[in-house]
């Protein structure tokens, strides 16, 4: 389903981002001492200017074979709100190297999209990466694009799983104190984050020592490499950590050195508030006497208060009562202004959206008939998908990522994180404190605060899209000056239905143009031609700006591409052999002739007077006084449509050059359509008359014609399918293709209560029931799955995500 179109009208007038430059130059003018609006102002105006963009793609699953297709459904959040506005995403599936294998670029609406990705019996096996995304994203930090990693898989072979033949395995520890810094004679918090040589959390041990090789603190990991250790540093110290793997391998790492002058903030996450403390290294150091805390949530303020050192205003509390799950972005300002320290928390609610299962009536039969209903005890409207798969043959990937996590968490944080789904299990203290192990080792860097405050503001590069584009320039004079207030023509055949449109764009003073919210499917063929205002077309030469997906650049990953660990073996030999079986299917239904039945037409039959004109013409062109001319039944040897309509229309006067002809009908010039859409006479001229499939002449005057139709009209219609319609050759024109949106095939579900001849093959289905949007009834708020089983699966994995009209999000996954 998609949310309302309304809502996406709403939404769109203060989402489309505005030309940024000069609006920070009003700071210059602010008083010396209003260094808290400046801060507060810069946040407001980034907020608004450059909103944020979030993308997450829920797959039917977690690992492929070649051959199999890759089902997936978009969400896409703007400031933590649906992003209704979005109106194309981008997918890409990247090689181990980087490389694009193959993209898709697809069509938004209600901020989501749907597609797949069919992945070739023939792929080379090994680690791939998804990478989704919109244009506006791509005028930020690359980081914040949406990530998958994805292992495919040979199924011709048992088991392709790459064997770890390292006999050591080096690993790295990194240090994060609290705030940013360790302070000399200050006790402070020192997080820690332990690494192997892939990139993989492992778990540590160690001491930290002081020069006289004494030990001042344990270390020993907590969570997925992560832990904390509490250190007092003396001025001038040097302390190193000695940390030993659980293989064996030890490593000596000195620590960072504790500063003397600064301050450090700290934070503790008491659940429905967060208490914070400022500690200065020297007290006496008036220069942090004055400070500001400010705390914002997906780049809108939350919390802003004034500290005074020498009043003991030192610390305070960051109501959360309020606030949606999310990370807390909290920032010391010294009183010039600048950011002096930084720490994230973690706002944990119970505010996700309440889905389940109920009803329950599964088969494990071959082929048997199951049913389940979707509970969704909401009164906002959702987007939802669902997958079920076989759950014994169809593997989860150890680190899991779903709409939780990423939506909430990993999105707004740039570094990788190791099983980000296992944070949103439960609420538990455990779960809780290991969270904030996550906010204290990674960093958060949607914008900079100095930056910010120093007008340097993102630079604009992609425009937030409302639809494909044609852009380009067009010049005179073999390229010497540019077309200024000239035109380019253009006709666009649809290869898929062999419809044709006709369009026009003026030039500027550059000789720019644009065609914008085009909306198309596959490939178009465009035709166009420059003119001048004295239509010398020849002289006009056209240059299209090139699309950044028409490129095909190498990608650089923020994180590698890592090797799924923890499968198991019979399992994922299993799992191979059943892809293997259901490639050879899908290659017997592809091969297989199908032949219908003989069908008996009742219908009213058409007479073949009536097939074209009624075939072609519609609204205010399906009726009208005039004369019709049905061209597929003869071969016109005139040269354009105007020398064909010479002396064959009493009243209509045709004179001059028939390139560019002067036309009048009592009095006043005849409108020209193209395909029922306005033309003019130079277009028309240029249509090969062997393309053209019927002509529609109104007397005057033509009613809804634009200019009054005093005149009378002449509707010109190009060749569909069927009507031996052959390549556009217009004589004038050259050609280029455009891609258009990406083709999205339909997931296969069988009905095994109709008798067909495609059911005698076998059911090798890993899949068994995808849909990218489904919805619950507005008054039961629920709704009945039905779905077929194949012929051996016996456990089913069902899993539901999706996000409301209020920006929150939701899943439930259950095993039967």
């Amino acid at each position: 389903m998609e949310f309302s179109s309304l809502k996406r009208f709403t939404r769109l007038k203060w989402i489309i981002p505005i030309c940024s430059a000069g609006v920070l130059t009003a700071f210059s003018l602010l008083p010396a001492d209003d260094w808290q609006d400046k801060v507060t102002n810069a946040l407001a105006l980034f907020s608004k200017r450059y909103p944020q963009e979030k993308v997450y793609l829920h797959f039917d699953k977690d690992i492929y074979a070649s051959g199999e297709t890759m089902w997936f459904k978009a969400y896409i959040m703007l400031q933590n709100q649906p992003s209704l506005a979005a109106a194309i995403l981008y997918v890409e599936l990247l090689d181990k190297d980087g490389n694009v294998v193959t993209k898709k670029r697809l069509p938004a609406q209600g901020a989501s999209a749907a597609g797949d990705l069919e992945l070739p019996e023939n792929l080379k096996t090994g680690h791939y990466q998804i990478r989704a995304y919109t244009a506006w994203m791509l005028n930020y930090d690359p980081s914040f694009l949406f990530y998958k990693n994805i292992e495919i898989l040979d199924p011709a072979r048992k088991n392709t799983m790459p064997k770890d033949t390292a006999t050591t395995r080096d690993f790295a520890v990194q240090f994060f104190p609290e705030g940013g810094n360790m302070l000399a004679n200050n006790a402070g918090l020192v997080a820690f984050k332990a690494v192997d040589q892939s990139g993989y959390p492992i778990a540590v041990t160690g001491a930290v020592k002081n020069g006289k090789n004494e030990t001042v603190a344990e270390i020993k990991t907590v969570h997925d490499g992560m832990g904390t250790f509490e250190l007092t540093p003396a001025a001038g110290e040097q302390y190193k950590a000695v940390i030993q793997s659980a293989t064996g391998q030890q490593r000596t790492i000195d620590l960072p050195a504790a500063a003397t002058e600064g301050v450090a903030l700290k934070l503790f996450n008491r659940g429905n508030r967060i208490f914070y403390q400022a500690t200065l290294a020297n007290p006496d150091d008036t220069a942090y006497h004055h400070m500001m805390v400010i705390a914002q949530m997906q780049n809108q303020l939350i919390y802003k208060a004034v500290l005074n050192v020498a009043e003991g205003r030192i610390s305070g509390f960051v109501p959360t009562q309020s606030l949606p799950t999310g990370i807390l972005h909290v920032t010391l300002f010294s009183n010039k202004g600048l950011p002096v320290s930084e720490r994230l928390a973690f706002v944990r609610k119970a505010d996700q959206i309440d889905l389940s299962f109920m009803n329950a009536e599964i088969s494990n039969a071959p082929r048997g008939k199951s049913s389940i209903e979707l509970f969704a005890p909401d009164s906002m409207q959702t987007s939802m998908s669902i997958s079920i798969t076989d759950a014994e043959q169809v593997l989860k990937d150890p680190d899991e990522h779903n709409i939780l996590s990423t939506l909430l968490m990993t999105a707004d944080l740039k570094g990788y994180v190791y099983n980000p789904a296992w944070y949103f299990r439960d609420t538990a203290k455990a779960t809780v404190d290991a969270i904030d192990l996550v906010m204290l080792t990674n960093g958060w860097s949607r914008f900079s605060w100095k930056k910010l405050l120093n007008n340097e503001m993102p630079q604009l590069k992609y425009p937030y899209e409302q639809g494909m584009s044609l852009k380009g320039t067009a010049v005179t004079n073999t390229g010497r000056y540019p077309l200024v207030g000239g035109k380019v023509d253009f006709i666009f055949k649809q290869p898929l239905d062999s419809t044709t449109s006709f369009s026009s764009a003026e030039t500027n003073d550059k000789g720019e143009f644009e065609i914008a919210n085009m909306q198309f499917m596959d490939t178009v063929l465009v035709y166009f031609q420059g003119n001048d205002k004295q239509k010398r077309w020849k002289d006009v030469q056209v240059t299209f700006e090139q699309h950044f997906f028409d490129r095909s650049p190498q990608v650089n990953t923020p994180y590698p591409m890592r090797v799924p660990l923890g499968l198991d073996n019979a399992a994922m030999t299993r799992f191979l052999t059943t892809a293997n079986e259901s490639n050879k299917v899908n290659r017997a239904i592809t091969n297989k002739t199908v032949y219908l039945k003989e069908v008996n037409i009742r219908d009213k039959k058409i007479t073949p007077a009536q097939t074209t004109e009624q075939r072609y013409t519609s609204g205010m062109f399906a009726s009208g006084d005039g004369y019709t001319f049905d061209l597929t039944k003869e071969t016109p040897y005139q040269m354009n449509i105007f020398q064909y309509l010479q002396a064959k229309v009493a009243g209509l006067n045709i004179t001059g050059d028939l390139n560019n002809p002067s036309m009048s009908w009592r009095g006043a010039a005849p409108s020209l359509y193209l395909n029922e859409m306005p033309s003019d006479a130079s277009m028309l001229a240029n249509v090969n008359v062997n393309d053209i499939a019927l002509v529609k002449v109104f007397r005057p005057p033509f009613m809804g014609g634009f200019g009054g139709g005093a005149g009378g009209a002449i509707a010109v219609y190009t060749k569909k399918g069927g009507d031996n319609a052959g390549d556009q050759n217009f004589r004038g024109f050259e050609r280029m293709k455009k891609a258009g949106y990406s083709l999205v095939k339909e997931f296969y579900s069988p009905d095994y209560a109709v008798k067909k001849e495609v059911h005698e093959l076998p059911d090798k289905r890993l899949t068994l029931f995808w849909s990218p949007y489904i919805s619950v009834d507005s008054i039961t708020y629920a709704r009945t799955i039905h779905f077929y089983n194949n012929d051996f699966s016996k456990k089913f994995r069902i899993v539901v995500e999706g996000i409301s009209a209020d920006g929150r999000v939701g899943r439930v996954e259950q095993v039967f």
